[in-house]
């Protein structure tokens, strides 16, 4: 039999700290929903302690979910510790992932602890934990930093303590394979208790190597569980991304001789439904989930697949989700179709009133283009989850004209609060006009940080998405917006982000 490689996925977590990722409660439990189908073995789900509203997400996808394991993060002190074990109540299978920094600069700088004080510290939390939970994860944040013998004096004893998993984290980036795996493999061979924990890695992509660094850890060092998240998301430059890791190990089963759970059929609906949600767009030459990651444009190569697909191709497109003959829903499509496309792509829909929104929405845009595709579905979902958590601004219509040698002009209607104001504004361009029109009524005083826009289909008919970055008093949000109407969709992903600087929730920040 061969090892089994664990996949752990934090994307709702780690991903989330990505500036303007944040997310809704309902929108981090379908992202949930998508990666159990998925067959994550491990899902972090947050950060209970950082945030009421993270609290919530945790519990409902503890609640939620059922086969896969339910993980959340705590700093390594006695309350963090109790409200993520609090969270975590209704799970079939929870963990209590708790850290504390070991190397010598964040010991100074930032926990300004003595090295035998945070000995103590991490064995007394993983105690704790342990009385709480069967099941619990150990992380030295900045490890790969760490001083060697000071790092096996604390992984030996927290073992000890009843750690089930020790994860060393690359947490600044650092690291390059051979050096990482050769970390790791020194690790397991000094201490003498590490047979009695599964290993961990979790890289970041600060060099571009976090997914090398990573299968290095587990070929050289002998880690058995990966942390990573779709599509890389993550702060800086990004986490391990889920998708190379699990299509690496799949591809080359031959080099690594693993197994894991993952079903990666549904690797590229993973891929949209983050994407989509956090309005971080996939670059076309993402390996696995960019558009053209299966695309050939040299003739030799088109020749070489046309032939034999193996000449160039290592993986299956279908294998991970994309499909040649997709279905394609029309405004004749009925309310049945259109539920079970939702099932396929695991997107649940928690009432029948939900439902019948979201058919009406369809139908609306069926009426305004011939074919749907699922990336308009899910886009429309998601606007529909915005709508149900009743924001305080909220889109109704848009009135813009401009031509040639003339200062383009416009005028919006949306609600405030559910009631309805207009807003008129000029500006540079049909779009800048809009989003001053909203403005003259907001005045946010935001400074908008990114505006960008992605077809989210092919043709000319296909919707446009725009992700609106925002940032004021500190705080950094994106906002996404979907219409066959770009300036339109200009409009809703501005609204969209001025109702996340609405929210009032604090959230501590988290390495790892």
């Amino acid at each position: 039999m061969a090892d089994k490689l664990i996949i752990f996925d934090t994307t709702l977590r780690d991903g989330e700290q990505s500036p303007g990722a944040s997310m809704t409660r309902d929108e981090k439990l379908r992202i949930a929903r998508q990666l159990e189908r998925l067959r994550v073995d491990v899902i972090e789900a947050g950060f209970a302690a950082s945030s009421n509203g993270d609290f919530e997400a945790v519990q409902a996808i503890a609640n939620a979910i059922k086969d896969s394991t339910i993980c959340s993060l705590s700093r390594a002190n006695d309350r963090d510790i109790s409200r993520a074990a609090e969270a975590l109540k209704g799970a079939n299978n929870g963990r209590i992932h708790t850290f504390i920094a070991t190397s010598p600069l964040h010991m100074e700088k930032k926990l300004r602890m003595t090295p035998d004080q945070v000995l103590e510290q991490a064995k007394q939390s993983v105690r704790f934990a342990r009385n709480l939970v069967a099941d619990v994860e150990f992380s030295p944040e900045d490890g790969y930093r760490s001083d060697m013998d000071f790092l096996c004096q604390v992984l030996e004893a927290v073992i000890a303590e009843g750690a089930t998993t020790i994860n060393v984290p690359d947490t600044v980036g650092y690291a390059v394979p051979e050096l990482y795996g050769q970390f790791i493999k020194t690790l397991r061979e000094r201490i003498p208790n590490s047979d009695k924990a599964i290993w961990s890695v979790h890289c970041h992509n600060d060099l571009g190597m976090a997914v090398a660094n990573s299968l290095a850890g587990v070929k050289l060092g002998g880690a058995r569980q990966v942390e990573c998240t779709i599509n890389g998301l993550g702060e800086r430059a990004g986490n391990c991304s889920l998708e190379e890791i699990v299509m690496a190990v799949k591809t080359r089963k031959d080099y690594f001789g693993l197994e894991m759970n993952i079903d990666p059929i549904h690797i590229v609906a993973a891929s949209r439904m983050v994407s989509q949600t956090t309005g971080f767009v996939v670059q076309p030459n993402k390996a696995v989930v960019g558009a053209n990651a299966f695309a050939h444009a040299s003739g030799i190569h088109q020749d070489g697949v046309l032939k034999a697909r193996d000449t160039y191709e290592i993986m299956r497109a279908e294998d991970v989700g994309w499909s040649a003959n997709k279905i394609v829903l029309g405004k004749l499509s009925g309310r049945n179709a259109f539920k079970q496309r939702l099932q396929e792509l695991g997107v649940v829909l928690e009432s029948e009133s939900e439902l019948n929104a979201a058919f009406t929405r369809f139908k609306e845009l069926a009426d305004r283009k011939s074919e749907i595709f699922d990336e308009d579905i899910l886009a429309l979902v998601s606007e529909e989850s915005v709508t149900q958590d009743k924001e305080q601004y909220a889109f109704v219509s848009l009135a813009q004209h401009s031509e040639t040698g003339e200062r383009p002009q416009a005028s919006i209607v949306f609600t405030v609060e559910g009631k309805e104001v207009h807003g008129k504004s000029d500006g540079n361009g049909p779009v800048d006009a809009s989003l001053k029109a909203i403005e003259s009524i907001v005045e946010s005083g935001a400074e908008m940080v990114l505006y960008s826009v992605n077809a989210i289909s092919g043709s000319t008919e296909s919707q446009g998405e725009v992700t609106v970055r925002l940032q004021n008093s500190g705080r950094v949000v994106n906002g996404v917006g979907a219409d066959p109407d770009i300036i339109v969709a200009s409009a809703k992903a501005y609204l969209s982000a001025l109702n996340k600087l609405q929210s009032k929730a604090d959230r501590v920040a988290a390495q790892g």
